[in-house]
């Protein structure tokens, strides 16, 4: 099975190795026919600590790192 990859924002890089990356995802209501974004926080395992709050980057699945890692940041966009 393919592994996922999604794009998203780095919001936090307080921890080492870690960082948070907010992913948002835009879809249209099913009834009232409008837009809507929503967003979710993954952490993602940054191996060098080479990314910064703001920086636009790739993450893709793996297996888990630690209790809350389960993404690794793949390349800056």
């Amino acid at each position: 099975m393919p592994k996922r990859i999604l794009q998203g924002t780095v919001t936090s890089d307080a921890n080492a190795q870690t960082v948070t990356v907010s992913v948002e995802r835009r879809f249209k209501h099913p009834v009232l026919q409008k837009t809507i974004r929503k967003s979710k926080k993954y952490r993602a395992h940054d191996e060098k600590n080479e990314f910064n709050v703001g920086d636009i980057v790739r993450i893709q699945e793996c297996a888990p790192r630690s209790k809350t890692k389960r993404w690794e940041v793949v390349e800056r966009v």
